[in-house]
């Protein structure tokens, strides 16, 4: 199973980017465009996990303790090596503590933090091939204003499952998490 850890969106913000990427999407743009119920805000990615390790996981994220967290989305950019077209996460200490906090309780189950540092954010589409370079360059000339995003407290992360399809990942929620008020 490929594994990672995530926040799910509250339907209030999912709205506004479903009407955001309406917007935006052509319908030869060369993107692949995601799905509004695989958005999430990534905490951790683990990769390929078998059973053992998903008892670790299960068992570590219970253990979690941590109030729920306020979230706010800020306009939208691209990570250009990847081909990637997002819509921003303000990084607060909250939000960063919630992260660290999964990443020490995965390091008991022997997965490696990410030295990178944190860039929280909703994939919102992807390129494919050399149409989806030109795809996200227009794209990127397109957005003439920086969208307004509601915010919302998240109450709860979850674990994923992403199950490989011809047209892009599928993410289950295996198990959930609660955040305390």
């Amino acid at each position: 199973m490929r594994l990672f850890i995530g926040i799910p969106l509250a339907a209030g913000v999912a709205d506004e980017l479903a009407k955001l990427a309406a917007r935006l999407r052509r319908k030869d743009d060369g993107l692949r465009w995601s799905a509004a119920e695989s958005w999430h805000i990534t905490l951790q990615f683990l990769g390929s996990v078998d059973e053992q390790r998903y008892g670790c996981v299960v068992e570590r994220l219970r253990e979690v303790r941590f109030t729920a967290v306020s979230v706010a989305l800020e306009g939208v950019g691209t990570f250009d090596r990847a081909g990637v077209f997002f819509a921003g996460v303000r990084v607060t200490p909250q939000l960063i503590a919630l992260q660290q906090r999964v990443t020490v309780a995965m390091e008991g189950c022997g997965f490696v933090p990410e030295e990178r540092p944190y860039h929280p954010h909703i994939t919102l589409a992807r390129s494919k091939g050399k149409e989806g370079v030109r795809g996200l360059r227009a794209l990127k000339m397109r957005v003439q204003r920086e969208p307004k995003f509601g915010t919302f407290v998240a109450g709860e992360f979850a674990l994923y499952e992403s199950v490989p399809e011809p047209g892009g990942s599928r993410y289950v929620v295996l198990e959930r998490f609660e955040l305390r008020p």
